[in-house]
């Protein structure tokens, strides 16, 4: 039986913690949930390569996983993969978390190492791909990134799974949301999802299906071309239980 294939891209995705600096919340839990396990710990690949695969970071997170009752299996880059097949390794997990940092960094070094062609194995196969921040957008084709530095600039040349352009963070400046409507003007692509902090996008297949959120008064938000107007949609999302 084929799996189906899903995508989740989040903004604003950890919590603090009570008994570590912080939590996974109700999105990352939500995308985990998506992947079916049952009667097992869910295997969690886990890849921090937008921040530089900070050992601070990763250890973090490994007891934020532990929490849930999370199995999480790091991929790192630096200095040099981790395991002897990245491949195999991806291949045997059931939800892919991606952390954030600077997207144009990520693409790089994932292109460098294969990593986006396994990462299309991996959908493919039915193994959830998800994250946050930069780790929502490099599975659409773009959106707009302060990879380069505080003033934001555009990026095109994510992994294009979904055929969108990505917002994340949105409200929080407003570089953001007037960069990606730019985009969306000028043809870089035709449509664009974005997700305020504690929003998630979830897509099934190349379709988004459901927009959800752990918190209240915050939204998802379509932006489209009609004519010769941008057109910006706010989309509702679900609430997701603590």
């Amino acid at each position: 039986m084929t799996r189906e294939r899903f995508i989740v891209g989040t903004s604003g995705t950890y919590h603090p913690g009570r008994r570590c600096d912080v939590e996974y919340g109700p999105l990352a839990a939500y995308a985990v949930e998506l992947a079916g396990v049952e009667g097992r710990a869910p295997k969690i690949g886990y890849l921090a390569t937008a921040c530089g695969d900070q050992k601070a970071r990763i250890a973090e997170r490994m007891e934020a996983a532990r929490l849930r009752g999370w199995q999480l299996n790091p991929l790192t880059c630096f200095m040099m993969p981790n395991v002897d097949d990245p491949r195999e390794y991806l291949l045997d997990q059931d939800v892919i978390w991606v952390d954030g940092g600077s997207v144009v960094n990520l693409l790089a070094v994932w292109r460098a190492h294969g990593l986006d062609e396994v990462m299309r194995e991996a959908w493919e196969k039915g193994i959830v791909l998800a994250g946050v921040s930069a780790g929502s957008m490099c599975w659409h084709i773009g959106g707009a990134t302060d990879s380069f530095g505080p003033d934001l600039r555009p990026v095109t040349d994510g992994l294009g799974f979904l055929p969108y352009g990505n917002g994340v963070h949105y409200g929080v400046n407003p570089q953001r949301r007037e960069l990606l409507q730019r985009m969306v003007a000028e043809g870089d692509f035709t449509d664009a999802y974005s997700s305020e902090n504690g929003i998630g996008l979830v897509y099934r297949d190349r379709e988004l299906v459901e927009v959800v959120s752990d918190r209240d008064e915050v939204y998802g938000w379509h932006t489209f071309k009609d004519g010769d107007e941008v057109v910006e949609e706010q989309l509702t999302p679900r609430r997701l239980a603590d």
